[in-house]
């Protein structure tokens, strides 16, 4: 069955929120805090660094999961 981008978005991840800390995308990917760090240095999950944090948003997650081509 082919699910469009939207309903992807709803049906994956949907009890984390729309934008995620490290620490809440690692625990939504089940990987440690380092790992996190070195997906977002590596440029496989795009996020945003605001001040010293960054902020990745869920679409980039999906898109790193190859769930969606989104991001």
């Amino acid at each position: 069955m082919n699910y469009t981008a939207r309903e992807i978005y709803s049906m994956v991840l949907k009890e984390y929120p729309d934008i995620m800390d490290i620490g809440t995308m690692c625990r939504a990917l089940r990987i440690s805090e380092k790992t996190g760090y070195k997906l977002i240095k590596s440029g496989q999950i795009t996020a945003l660094k605001v001040g010293r944090a960054y902020r990745i948003p869920k679409m980039h997650v999906l898109a790193y999961l190859k769930l969606t081509n989104a991001a």
